[in-house]
């Protein structure tokens, strides 16, 4: 009870400050007797276009039921 495990890939295409392509990022999720976490990385090797080489971290931040978001990310 309180406890479960989430997974999911996601296929984003998009520009990222002007440079447009795609990647794939996964999701990996658990909750631990009611203790939230959760890592969203981009796949190695998955960017392609001008998006090609993406490495980072998607956060998905909740705070007062509000959610807000953070990619931190690096481009070659």
């Amino acid at each position: 009870k309180g406890s479960a495990g989430y997974v999911a890939i996601e296929h984003v295409e998009g520009t990222l400050h002007g440079q447009a392509g795609a990647f794939v990022l996964q999701h990996t999720g658990t909750m631990n007797r009611g203790t939230p976490s959760l890592r969203v990385s981009v796949v190695p090797d998955s960017g392609t276009g001008e998006l090609t080489g993406l490495s980072g971290e998607f956060a998905i931040i909740i705070a007062g039921g509000v959610h807000s978001y953070e990619f931190v990310y690096e481009l070659p």
